[in-house]
């Protein structure tokens, strides 16, 4: 058995909260939500001075088989090909980044699963982006961030997923790679939450 590969053209796509011109936000939703869904997160900075850009991941699939309510979410990847799908997502970002974007000042958020999407995009993008917000997930071991980038880690005190120990374990690889950053802890569990995200975008460069 051989393995063949070939490039196909697909649909993608993403939705645009806000009308300012002076920075550009991309927001990446985590495992099994949707782009729209997911931007509403984003309404409390919605102040007239951004463009907030939500993509979808380019997997989707139904969350329940139950016959009755059949609710959709989207993945960014899976370890099944998973350098083919990094390398599609990556290209797929930057298209993005090349229609919406008309400022030079980008801040790029991940959430959960979104968070190893925005460090990989992050690291590869064609585009300058000036910070990286990592909310409720992992910066890869494997990817090697910018120099240039500000980071911000948030953080809840209650996520089930990444916990305490995750971030302790976290902050200490960066430390180590001498990657700087900001820890943004506050109480709460795996969200977005709405009086962190304002203060979070107040501190943006």
């Amino acid at each position: 058995m051989r393995e063949h590969r070939l490039t196909v053209s697909r649909s993608a796509r993403y939705y645009t909260l806000g009308n300012g011109d002076r920075e550009v936000w991309f927001v990446l939703h985590g495992y099994g939500q949707l782009a729209a869904r997911f931007l509403t997160r984003f309404e409390p900075i919605d102040d007239g001075t951004r463009l907030i850009v939500a993509p979808e991941g380019l997997s989707r699939f139904y969350l329940t088989e139950a016959p009755t309510e059949r609710r959709v979410g989207a993945s960014w990847m899976t370890k099944e090909d998973r350098l083919a799908e990094i390398d599609d997502y990556v290209r797929y970002l930057d298209a993005v980044h090349d229609e919406v974007s008309r400022s030079s000042k980008v801040t790029l958020l991940g959430f959960s699963q979104g968070s190893a999407t925005a460090c990989r995009w992050s690291a590869r993008a064609a585009s300058k982006i000036g910070r990286l917000i990592v909310w409720g997930g992992e910066v890869p071991p494997d990817v090697e961030l910018p120099r240039t980038v500000q980071l911000s880690l948030v953080y809840g005190s209650r996520d089930e997923y990444f916990t305490p120990k995750v971030v302790t374990a976290t902050e200490a690889r960066l430390k180590k790679e001498g990657i700087p950053y900001t820890l943004v802890p506050f109480e709460g569990g795996h969200e977005i939450d709405p009086a962190v995200l304002k203060t979070v975008a107040l501190t943006a460069p």
